[in-house]
């Protein structure tokens, strides 16, 4: 399963705990590559939410163990805790529409029992082509060949 490669049970727990809490999230960047089969590697898991208010994610949070840290001057919001050290919040995604907007461009994989929402390949290579930084850029090649492998087995 795919949470066995990317995933420690602490936090596809988190994940779960999310969806058990109806947060409207998604993962995006290369994980959400990973999830759909793209052989990449990152550091972390970006998390895309709808509302950071939502009172949802801070119950997630203490079932796991984990804390929401605020932004702070030119830091970002982020996630404390070991069970979460592994996922970035996202605010937004260069080159794409807002959140609501996008929601129309993700699908469900599954994550044991669970499905989490993931941005579709295409729209994930829209930003990092967008975004233009140089470790985008060395993934693009090989984001366009898995799309075009996910389009060649529709057919």
């Amino acid at each position: 399963m795919a949470e066995d490669l990317i995933f420690s049970e602490e936090e596809a727990e988190f994940l779960k705990e999310l969806i058990r809490q109806n947060v409207d999230f998604m993962i995006v960047g290369l994980a959400a590559a990973a999830l759909q089969g793209a052989p990449v590697v990152t550091q972390d898991v970006d998390l895309w939410f709808r509302d950071l208010a939502d009172p949802g994610i801070q119950r997630a949070l203490k079932k796991v163990g984990g804390a929401y840290v605020p932004p702070i001057m030119l830091n970002p919001p982020m996630f404390a805790g070991q069970a979460v050290s592994l996922f970035d919040i996202v605010m937004h995604m260069h080159g794409l529409h807002d959140y609501k907007e996008e929601q129309r461009n993700t699908i469900k994989m599954p994550l044991g029992r669970f499905k989490v929402t993931v941005l579709k390949l295409e729209r994930i290579i829209a930003s990092k082509k967008a975004a233009g930084r140089p470790k985008d850029k060395l993934v693009l090649p090989v984001l366009s060949d898995v799309l075009k492998t996910l389009r060649a087995k529709q057919e």
